[in-house]
């Protein structure tokens, strides 16, 4: 049979809660998409999971919403657990952009920390026009290959071993300048 295949069971929650979230604030599409910068059709199918929401578009609704890319996805993940092993930890693919992230130790309501595994392929490159929370805490840590970080407009190349924190308040950039991929630790605490 030719029918449209079904939606990915992560990106159909997060639609849902999305949609739950923008409810709970009495908005329409067209007043989200004025806080969000982003287009009114892009939100609907992002709500519909009928595309999958890339890393940008999340971090644009995350800081309308006030939470961390992490606290959403948790949101939309079963309850968190004191013990998560490594099958169990919660994987999302941004494949438009070349970004897998991993949520090491998934946020909690009654914590202010989190630990994410981020991997970008050669040549990926993720711009953020915000943080979803304004003055949150980072510290990334390589582990493999290097990544070129922009933060504001101060650029940084990190090696193997590196480690730059910074709190964010502005844009933001992400980027592997190959001809590996990089994988790295970020530790994120709520401000």
């Amino acid at each position: 049979m030719g029918g449209a295949e079904a939606p990915d069971p992560v990106d159909a929650r997060l639609g849902a809660r999305l949609a739950e979230l923008r409810a709970e604030r009495g908005w329409s599409l067209g007043e989200l998409a004025e806080r969000s910068g982003v287009s009114r059709s892009t939100l609907s199918r992002a709500e519909r999971a009928e595309i999958s929401p890339t890393a940008s578009l999340l971090n644009r609704l995350c800081h309308v919403y006030g939470r961390t890319m992490s606290q959403l996805l948790s949101e939309v993940e079963s309850e968190p657990a004191l013990l998560v092993r490594a099958a169990e930890q919660p994987v999302w693919e941004d494949r438009s952009s070349g970004f897998v992230r991993r949520s090491v130790s998934p946020p909690h309501a009654g914590l202010r920390g989190e630990i994410v595994e981020g991997r970008l392929t050669a040549g990926a490159d993720i711009a953020y026009d915000r943080p979803p929370v304004p003055g949150l805490e980072q510290h990334i840590w390589v582990l493999e290959g290097e990544l070129d970080v922009t933060v504001q407009e101060a650029e940084h190349r990190l090696g193997v071993g590196d480690c730059l924190r910074m709190r964010v308040w502005g844009p933001t950039r992400f980027r592997c300048p190959g001809p590996e991929a990089v994988r790295y630790v970020l530790a994120v605490v709520l401000p």
